[in-house]
């Protein structure tokens, strides 16, 4: 076991990045994310960390900054929150499409308007096809962690993709959690320098992102879908290996008290840790309800999902954005996962804790016994934006 400490998320994922042995960062300040990268430049400036710092003048800069750095053979960062992903959405397409590997951590936070600071997920569901592997963490340990399991998996030369750990806005980053280190040792054995396939060089010229005509263009993103359905194994294999060495252990899906539940809530991020004690109250009360957590967004895990819910009657997605004019963004992929099944549960979404809303043990409770009144009634699927006053 590694040392266990209290500190701010947001300044263990600085440390785990220190630890990642990146060569360049590349930043632009924007809350909630800030307190990262102000760590960071503080690393840097001491000499703790070998790495350069750009501080640059805009988001789009920041990550054309990553782009150019991970084209040369550099292991990079950045990382930004709300408007600040949405400018610089232009550059997320482009560095999947060059199949850069690099690390973007998104603080999650409200997209305007109206202008918000706090959480929801409604940033990075702007770009949920760029291309990216993207993970969605519940607390402090999953993102230290997952530094290192998105430097190692995008590295790989069978993988070769950016990669986005997801962790909600203020709800993560700036609370004091503890959280379990581990020794630089075993962080060297597990993540080594990286060595690109393919880097720019003016002694070796190479050409990437060249103009594509009609005639090819349709086959360069059937190779580059192909080979992001075909990081699965390879993510899996990722998490088995930090977990060998760590004992902490992570999967596409992960399931509580869901085995033997007619209902199931299915969430992403740090609801899951709310939703778990709702489930433990419901159970004492004698109802069968259990707990479906997608940690994986991209690529979406639909074997795992189906795996995770074929016995339920009924799941209880909740969605923190909203897709204005459909439903939520995680309930049309559950939808999709299971539709064309001859026995599939009903699906019921709610939106809930939008710009930053709390969303008690209490709520979740509720809005299952909403889904299951509708259900006995006849109406099988079914959508609101939960507790909207008025």
């Amino acid at each position: 076991m590694g040392k266990r400490i209290g500190m701010e998320v947001s300044i263990a994922a600085a440390e785990a990045v220190k630890q990642a042995n990146v060569d360049v960062i590349s930043a632009y300040p924007i809350t909630p994310q800030t307190h990262i990268v102000e760590h960071l430049s503080e690393l840097v400036a001491n000499g703790e960390l070998d790495a350069e710092f750009f501080c640059v003048e805009s988001e789009h800069s920041a990550l054309s900054v990553c782009l150019g750095a991970a084209a040369t053979g550099a292991r990079t960062f950045t990382c930004t929150s709300s408007q600040g992903l949405v400018l610089m959405s232009e550059i997320t397409y482009i560095a999947s499409g060059l199949r850069l590997p690099m690390l973007m951590i998104i603080s999650n936070r409200t997209i305007s308007a109206p202008l918000s600071i706090w959480n929801d997920h409604s940033d990075v569901m702007s770009i949920r096809d760029c291309g990216w592997i993207q993970f969605f963490v519940e607390n402090g340990q999953e993102v230290y962690d997952h530094v290192f399991v998105s430097y190692r998996l995008a590295e790989d030369r069978n993988v070769l993709f950016p990669v986005i750990i997801n962790m909600d806005g203020f709800i993560l980053s700036h609370v004091i959690e503890p959280i379990e280190l581990i020794e630089q040792e075993k962080i060297n054995q597990f993540l080594p320098p990286y060595q690109p396939l393919y880097q720019l060089h003016p002694d070796h010229p190479v050409t990437m992102g060249a103009f594509a005509l009609p005639s090819i263009f349709a086959e360069a993103k059937k190779a580059q879908e192909e080979a992001l359905l075909s990081s699965i194994p390879k993510i899996t294999e990722t998490w088995k290996a930090f977990g060998d060495m760590t004992g902490r252990y992570y999967n596409p899906v992960e399931i509580y008290k869901a085995e033997d539940a007619d209902t199931l809530l299915v969430t992403m991020g740090c609801f899951g840790e709310t939703a778990s004690v709702a489930v433990d109250k419901m159970r004492e009360g004698g109802k069968s309800v259990g707990l479906v957590k997608i940690r994986l967004w991209r690529p979406f895990p639909f074997d795992d999902l189906k795996k995770a819910t074929i016995d339920a009657k009924q799941l209880v997605v909740i969605d923190r954005a909203i897709s204005v004019g459909a439903c939520g963004p995680v309930a049309a992929e559950v939808k999709a996962a299971l539709y064309g099944k001859d026995q599939r549960p009903s699906v019921y979404n709610f939106v809930a804790g939008i710009s930053g809303r709390d969303v008690t043990s209490s709520d979740f409770i509720k809005m299952v016994d909403k889904a299951e009144r509708e259900m006995e009634e006849g109406n099988k699927e079914g959508y609101e934006i939960y507790g909207v006053r008025g």
